[in-house]
């Protein structure tokens, strides 16, 4: 766990392997990839700018993926978690959660969980930052992809 306690203006994770090297490095390989076709152009020129370019949406599809998969891990948990805490009669609501929404209340402590739950479904709280402005007893999230 990181030293300093997370909250909404630092939960924003970086993996910097991924964002400060292997991203700008395969971003410039792409654009010299480019330069190189330009200044000679030739089929095997061509084909290194196909291959940077692969290589770089490989790197962006393997980033959405990872944050897909959490994405689905934290709704599942999510919904285990309302059932858990929300009275009986916001249960048959759950569904109408958005991932979206459940995403933004995995922040937020047992306690305020249903009047943050009963906001987002009377319309008050529609976006993501919405949500996690309104939480005041922050939980963070130290195993994010």
């Amino acid at each position: 766990m990181p030293s300093a306690p997370q909250t909404l203006k630092n939960h924003a994770r970086f993996l910097p392997a991924f964002h400060f090297f292997v991203i700008p490095v395969l971003l410039i390989n792409f654009l010299n990839e480019i330069r190189h076709v330009y200044l000679s152009p030739s089929r095997h020129s061509a084909w290194t700018l196909v291959v940077a370019a692969a290589l770089l949406a490989l790197a962006f599809i393997s980033r959405v993926m990872a944050l897909t998969v959490q994405d689905r891990v934290i709704r599942l948990e999510m919904r285990h978690r309302l059932k858990d805490t929300l009275p009986f009669d916001l249960h048959g609501r759950i569904g109408e959660l958005s991932p979206q929404q459940l995403v933004a209340l995995r922040f937020a402590s047992d306690e305020e969980l249903p009047a943050l739950v009963r906001e987002i479904l009377a319309g008050t709280l529609t976006t993501q930052k919405a949500i996690k402005g309104r939480v005041k007893n922050w939980q963070g999230d130290y195993l994010r992809a």
